[in-house]
């Protein structure tokens, strides 16, 4: 076994780091693009919008990418999907204008797609059951140290260059994850009979019709929990700057602390997937996730955000990688490509979900009641994993 997860870890590395690249630019403009999208003119409605932009274009492309999987292999997915996410992210800081950042929002989430589904589907081959607990909670690591410096970064660049700068950080960090990629694609063509590579709708409804189950149970808790995390990166840096009134660097360094935690949760995460379950680690996450976000409504300065925003890092770093561990375990390696591109749907709808959630909740009633509504929606999370989906750890993998 040692020499087992030696070899995967040098099979890995061409993943690791671009996946630690992207996470930097994701970073870099997490806490930045609701106070770009005020900038240009949008109301809290349509700066919702422009945060859920890419995970719209996420949705729109987990289905055709995961039929694609098989006719172009993971090696060009990542590859396509690291360049359109380095592409659109320089575009964005080059076309000031509100249009153009939701459309490259959908493109970056076009990227995003192809290159999560791709990683996922490149784990799956190399990985064995016993191990993917610690191997996807270590991408869900490697992810977190990537964003780690990047909001106090990107807040100190926007607060000196403009709120644009962070962009085109961002976007030289995702070209130099595309040429990364060039190694994997190189590596990695298309495998399979010519009949296995054709994107075939029916394979996604016999993916539907034979897993229906898990993908209501296991899908719902997925959805729930991508629209928490998706929407606490919105209403944490408009709650800091209207209801607090922080400036854009003080935020950047208050989303650096909370990075800093959420990234040092995730070796417990895989000792406790691989360990006891996958169960043991996600419902807690979504649990303190929720209450942190509870919390938001009661903070009045910068101390007490940064508790608050702590205890949602602890929590979502508890789940390091659980969702990712859970879609692979569940996927029928008959039919990966289809049923992760289905998974990845389900938890893209959360994660465009969940600023718009924001915004639309906080334009009629305020920024406080749409913190509580996610704390609800991330109890469901917790509330359904505990309840409706199956351990997919067995116990001869443990």
């Amino acid at each position: 076994m040692a020499k087992q997860q030696q070899v995967h870890r040098s099979m890995l590395l061409p993943v690791y780091v671009p996946t630690l690249l992207l996470a930097f630019g994701q970073g870099v403009t997490v806490y930045t693009l609701p106070l770009y999208a005020k900038a240009l003119g949008g109301d809290l409605a349509v700066i919702g919008l422009a945060v859920a932009a890419a995970g719209i274009g996420t949705f729109l492309t987990d289905l055709p990418a995961g039929m694609l999987l098989g006719r172009f292999g993971g090696g060009r997915l990542m590859l396509f999907g690291t360049g359109a996410a380095g592409l659109s992210a320089v575009l964005i800081g080059l076309i000031h204008s509100m249009p153009a950042l939701v459309l490259l929002r959908v493109l970056f989430g076009v990227g995003s797609s192809l290159w999560s589904l791709s990683r996922m589907a490149y784990v799956a081959d190399v990985t064995v059951p016993a191990q993917r607990g610690r191997i996807l909670s270590t991408f869900g690591g490697v992810n977190r140290a990537g964003a780690f410096a990047g909001p106090a970064l990107g807040g100190l660049i926007a607060g000196h260059f403009g709120l644009a700068s962070p962009f085109l950080v961002a976007g030289v960090a995702g070209l130099a994850a595309a040429a990364m990629s060039l190694r994997v694609a190189v590596e990695k063509p298309a495998t399979g009979t010519p009949a296995s590579r054709r994107m075939r709708w029916s394979r996604v409804g016999l993916v539907l019709q034979t897993h229906s189950h898990d993908l209501a149970s296991a899908g719902s808790a997925q959805f729930f929990g991508q629209i928490i995390r998706a929407g606490r990166q919105l209403i944490v840096p408009l709650y800091a700057a209207t209801a607090l009134g922080l400036g854009v660097e003080v935020i950047g360094v208050i989303g650096t602390i909370a990075a800093a935690i959420d990234m040092l949760m995730f070796l417990p995460s895989g000792l406790l997937m691989d360990r006891f379950g996958r169960k043991y680690a996600s419902v807690p996450s979504f649990v303190l996730l929720s209450l942190g976000m509870l919390c938001i409504p009661f903070v009045h300065n910068a101390p007490e955000l940064i508790a608050a925003t702590t205890l949602m890092g602890f929590g979502n770093g508890l789940g390091s990688g659980s969702m990712m561990t859970l879609g692979t375990d569940l996927a029928p390696k008959e039919l990966l490509g289809e049923f992760l591109g289905l998974w990845r749907l389900i938890g893209d709808a959360g994660s465009s979900a969940g600023p718009i959630i924001v915004g639309s909740v906080a334009h009629a009633v305020g920024l406080g009641s749409a913190a509580v509504a996610l704390a609800a929606i991330g109890g469901l999370s917790a509330g359904t994993i505990a309840m409706f989906v199956r351990e997919t750890l067995r116990p001869a993998e443990a």
